[in-house]
């Protein structure tokens, strides 16, 4: 095990480290297997050993329910687990997000870790510490700010992972591309192009690192979005959590419907006079070179615009939208709805 980083939200300290496997980490906790709760999907099951005993959710975004979180708390009572007792997860961010939610409720909260095998919970739900489920039709109602203890990043799961869903995680970690200080992470993107599509494991570390990195620079300033700074990653995110809702939370994978939403954001920044042509070129082209169908249109605009009504980052009754009034630089704007209209249709 190799410690990376910590990063520190509020009173809440999350360890990141890497390992070589996800064996690693269960021989890590061998001498307290009585009091850890281990919690994985479908999918995920096959990478702990067959004789350890795991909550095992169904896989994919239909878990993502009470249902689960009542699954877990039972298990865990029935086991007779304590408030300093641990929850770990092994899967991608619906598992992680149920774990972590269930953990923060617990007795008031237990201890959670983290052990993300998608690329798209590596860079995104596993830290930071936000913890939701779905509800009455829209994602992420209900939910709660609990960092996790730990996080092991295992970049060598991703070779299990079909093409769709590492183009998943991209998503994201393009959007921190646009967010990043400086381009740098844009450049290490554009020159990697191919060796990180052919997941090149030295590459893809490396992304990670860089990816995380630039969630870490808001993230620590503004644990719980009280100061508008960590709302500069919901980049794309209210677009594309209202494209989700209107494919039943199925059509669309999450980092598809971002990369989809980031680019919608852009315009949206030349439309108001905003974010610089250029700029909102380079990165449209960028995420147009991973793959991502950002020219989609929406069929049913009633449904989309009442899908952003239900959008939890309301202020009043404002919805806000992220915008870029440059590299890093994130602005807060409503946006009327002829426009809304205009971009996705």
């Amino acid at each position: 095990m190799q410690n990376l980083f910590s990063c520190t939200l509020g009173q809440h300290v999350t360890h990141v480290a890497a390992v070589d496997s996800i064996d690693e980490i269960v021989r890590m906790h061998s001498d307290i297997e009585r009091s850890v709760l281990w919690v994985c999907d479908t999918n995920t099951r096959r990478f702990l050993p067959d004789d350890l005993h795991a909550v095992v959710l169904p896989s994919g975004e239909v878990s993502k329910n009470w249902t689960s979180i009542e699954r877990i708390v039972t298990v865990a009572k029935e086991r007779g687990l304590a408030r300093d007792s641990k929850f770990l997860a092994v899967g991608g961010g619906v598992v992680c997000d149920m774990t972590a939610f269930a953990a923060s409720i617990y007795m008031r909260g237990c201890a959670v870790s983290l052990v993300p095998t998608t690329l798209l919970a590596m860079v995104d739900a596993s830290l930071g510490g936000k913890t939701a489920i779905d509800l009455l039709g829209a994602k992420n109602l209900v939910g709660t700010f609990y960092p996790a203890k730990e996080v092991f990043v295992c970049a060598q799961a991703l070779g299990t992972l079909g093409d769709a869903e590492f183009r998943n995680g991209l998503g994201e970690v393009l959007k921190h591309a646009v967010l990043s200080p400086d381009d740098s992470l844009a450049t290490f993107l554009s020159e990697n192009r191919m060796p990180i599509l052919q997941r090149d494991a030295t590459v893809l570390e490396q992304m990670i690192m860089a990816s995380l990195a630039v969630k870490r620079h808001y993230i620590e300033r503004d644990p719980t979005e009280r100061h508008g700074i960590r709302d500069a990653l919901n980049l794309g995110h209210t677009f594309a959590h209202a494209l989700e809702s209107v494919g039943n939370l199925s059509t669309w994978s999450h980092g598809e419907a971002v990369a989809w939403g980031v680019v919608r954001a852009l315009q949206a920044g030349v439309a108001e006079g905003i974010t610089d042509k250029a700029f909102a070129r380079r990165y449209s082209r960028l995420f147009g070179e991973y793959g991502f169908e950002i020219d989609w249109k929406v069929s049913d605009i009633p449904a989309f615009l009442a899908a952003l009504e239900s959008d939890k980052k309301k202020r009043g009754s404002m919805v806000r939208f992220v915008l870029m009034a440059g590299q890093g630089q994130h602005i807060l704007r409503s946006l009327d709805a002829q426009l809304v209209t205009e971009l996705v249709s």
